[in-house]
């Protein structure tokens, strides 16, 4: 692999929407994906793929096998970002599977299977591309509006695809040989621990509930501390039982209270009303619910010694995903060879090879995220790890076009 050549292209990547903190803003189908998106296809066409944009606004870049009977395997990632996010999540691997592409080609290497690199559309706003191509959709929910303000059909055809002819996108069970994703880490495990690759055994379920906790409001100068049915301080008291339940028992699960408000909001009022969010994850799906019941039955606990009612209204559901045991053998045997040390760990963020993993055997590769830092401006990954990364996708391109799935 030519790492220099790599790093190189991620750096110009960068430029794409660069804010002055150094990270980029590129939301989905906003001037600065399409850039990106048009970068990509030209380094696609250099590297002699045969680049398509499907019905979805996915980009492909193709190259044919020695076996037009045999299924694609498929490898890559996406380009957009989050609002002032960094300068790899997502561009590692997609760039990487070019190269990837590139230097088999420069090479003279053939392989029996067709081999497609992916970019993904939107997959910062909920892994659009690839559920487009994976599961049905319906026009509402397609409505949904991206961060760009721009509807979903919208900015499929702001990618020159069309929302009309969605199935002929569609990849279904069989379809596909097997599907491949590098990305960075997004935590500090690898970097903490001087591991060079993460093999990933799966990306993990969420499940995220809006909390309504109703008290009473009422004058903060003349009620009692005793007589106040205070629905902030019962939220103070399960944002912290919420901690304490997910930590209990040992494990990966995170549960986390990201977003609370309290009504009226005056400070002369005892809050009345709070409104919050629950978000679990975890690569067991059974135990996230576990954790949710106790979290239920705590709730009505701290409810009762002030007067105060829990309501729950689940408003996300990812099941999680398990990467296969195959993919993520033949992963760890391409790091192996090149002398790499390894790690098993489950993907904490959701990817687009969870959507894969409906339809192929799927697999991930993790490099270290300096700090663990993600999702900012300060997000970095080494460019030796980079080019780690994509020798190991190499490896593992190369092994699962060998092999035969029982």
């Amino acid at each position: 692999m030519n790492g220099e050549r790599l790093n190189g292209w991620l750096a110009a990547m960068s430029e794409f929407g660069k804010n002055p903190a150094g990270g980029v803003t590129r939301l989905a189908y906003s001037d600065a994906d399409l850039a990106a998106r048009a970068c990509t296809m030209r380094l696609m066409r250099e590297a002699k793929l045969d680049v398509v944009v499907d019905a979805a606004g996915n980009i492909f870049g193709r190259r044919a096998g020695s076996d037009a009977h045999e299924r694609p395997v498929i490898f890559g990632s996406h380009v957009d970002s989050v609002p002032d996010g960094g300068n790899y999540d997502g561009n590692v691997g997609t760039l990487a599977a070019i190269e990837v592409a590139r230097t088999l080609g420069e090479q003279g290497v053939a392989t029996r299977h067709p081999l497609w690199v992916a970019c993904w559309q939107n997959e910062e706003g909920g892994t659009w591309g690839s559920h487009l191509v994976t599961a049905e959709t319906t026009p509402a929910e397609r409505a949904t509006v991206a961060r760009s303000g721009t509807s979903i059909d919208e900015g499929i055809r702001v990618l020159g695809g069309d929302p009309a002819r969605l199935a002929t996108a569609r990849l279904h069970p069989g379809d596909v040989h097997g599907y491949l994703e590098l990305h960075i880490e997004q935590g500090g495990i690898l970097d903490r621990d001087h591991v060079d690759i993460g093999v990933v055994e799966g990306i993990v379920g969420l499940r995220e509930w809006d909390v309504t906790i109703e008290g009473f409001a009422n004058h903060a100068g003349t009620t009692p501390m005793s007589e106040r049915r205070d629905a902030l301080l019962a939220a103070a008291r399960f944002t912290e039982m919420v901690n304490r339940v997910v930590t209990a028992e040992p494990g990966r699960q995170v549960g986390t209270v990201g977003r609370i408000q309290a009504f009226p909001g005056a400070p002369n009022v005892v809050p009345g009303k709070v409104t919050c969010t629950l978000e679990l994850r975890d690569l067991d799906d059974r135990k996230i619910q576990r954790l949710y019941d106790v979290i239920v039955v705590e709730s009505r606990q701290i409810g009762a010694r002030n007067g105060t009612t829990f309501g729950f209204h689940e408003f996300v559901t990812h099941e999680s995903a398990r990467c296969d045991e195959r993919v993520h053998a033949l992963i760890g045997a391409s790091a192996r060879t090149l002398g790499l040390t390894t790690m098993s760990l489950p993907s904490g963020a959701g990817h687009d090879a969870q959507n894969l993993a409906r339809i192929c055997p799927m697999g991930m590769i993790f490099i270290p995220s300096v700090a663990g830092i993600s999702h900012s401006p300060r997000e970095f990954s080494r460019a030796a790890d980079i080019t780690n990364g994509a020798n190991v996708l190499l490896g593992a391109v190369l092994a699962m076009d060998a092999v035969a799935w029982s």
